[in-house]
């Protein structure tokens, strides 16, 4: 049997698998890492083309390797993978792909992790499966009816395939922003949100400010609600590439509509405008179906947790998850996870 299961091979995953072997987990024999992705790279793979690393909210360093350099125009993609590929050859991490988990059940003590596969048995748990498989889409009347096409941020793959059209762009987080900068530029768009969005400017983004931020962003989740994005904290900051579309009027906001309509969208005062495609950058939600064996939902929808550890068992630890869902975060709750799972399944080497 395994010491630790970690599930999933992204930022935080890999995090953590680096430091359960560096404090003392024998890889394949203690400790794997099951990741249902074809290839290294986590959900950076399957981002759409046009986003190039001058467009990414910035790269944290994997422990003990910084993120090599890179030149702006390079899609991130295609950098963000190379660079986990590297990472786990160099380390020999213990990542099995493609590995498809479908649900976990306490056995005996501990834990069976049953897949597309094999079967895994292990003492622990460390879930980094993060959110790119669960994204999320609102519902509002008359969606079925629509006649037009309907797309999620997971589903872009560029704004060349909606040129010409007329393109509503729901949702106020920042990749609403970034999308609505690169598709005005070939198409109409019409921008909605449940609400006004805020605007910060840089000079707001201090460390005491991100303090502020994780500091509610954790609260929700020791408390067993559901957690919310960093963006409904820390509100929208528009960048240098996204000024043009600003000064054209592309960030002019309106408020949801009521339902939709089979060629367009109509609000509670009858207006009504003609819509192509339908662009959902609505979200993402935490990928945890696979954890619902082990009943850790709080009746309020959320998993209440103690840090990296889930207040129901100490055993489980979810990476990635609230507080620890950006990059920097990430790698912070791998060591906190790995170090915790050190204590409690090796003591003496603590």
């Amino acid at each position: 049997m395994l010491e630790v299961a970690v599930i999933g091979a992204g930022q935080a995953g890999l995090s953590a698998a680096y430091h359960l072997v560096r404090l003392g987990f024998t890889p394949y024999d203690e400790v794997v890492v099951l990741d249902r992705n074809p290839a290294p790279g986590g959900a950076w793979q399957h981002r759409w083309d046009s986003l190039t690393m001058h467009d990414v909210h910035g790269i944290a360093n994997l422990p003990g390797v910084p993120v090599p350099p890179s030149a702006d125009t390079e899609r991130a993609n295609a950098f963000v993978p190379a660079y986990f590929a590297d990472y786990e050859k160099r380390f020999a991490l213990p990542v099995l792909r493609p590995v498809a988990v479908s649900s976990v059940h306490a056995v005996g003590g501990g834990f069976e992790v049953q897949t597309d596969g094999d079967t895994y048995r292990a003492a622990a748990l460390v879930n980094a499966t993060g959110t790119w498989d669960r994204p999320f889409i609102p519902w509002y009347p008359g969606i079925e009816t629509f006649r037009g096409r309907q797309l999620h941020t997971a589903d872009y793959r560029g704004a060349a395939e909606l040129a010409g059209q007329h393109v509503l762009v729901v949702g106020g987080g920042a990749s609403a922003v970034q999308l609505l900068a690169e598709i005005s530029a070939v198409a109409t768009t019409t921008w909605v949100t449940r609400r006004p969005p805020e605007w910060r400017t840089g000079d707001d983004f201090t460390p005491e400010y991100g303090r502020q931020v994780v500091a509610r962003v954790e609260e929700r989740v020791r408390a067993g609600l559901p957690p919310r994005s960093v963006v409904s904290v820390t509100g929208l900051h528009l960048r240098p590439q996204e000024q043009a579309a600003w000064d054209r009027g592309v960030y002019t906001r309106y408020p949801m509509f009521s339902r939709i309509t089979p060629d367009g969208v109509e609000w509670a005062d009858g207006r009504h405008e003609h819509i192509d495609t339908i662009l959902w950058a609505t979200g993402f939600r935490a990928d945890l179906a696979h954890l619902a064996p082990l009943h850790l939902r709080e009746p309020s929808g959320g998993i209440r947790m103690n840090g990296t550890a889930t207040v129901a068992d100490p055993r489980i630890h979810l990476v990635g998850y609230g507080p620890s869902a950006s990059t920097i975060g990430a790698n912070r709750a791998g060591f906190t996870a790995a170090r915790s799972l050190r204590d409690l399944l090796k003591p003496q080497a603590a």
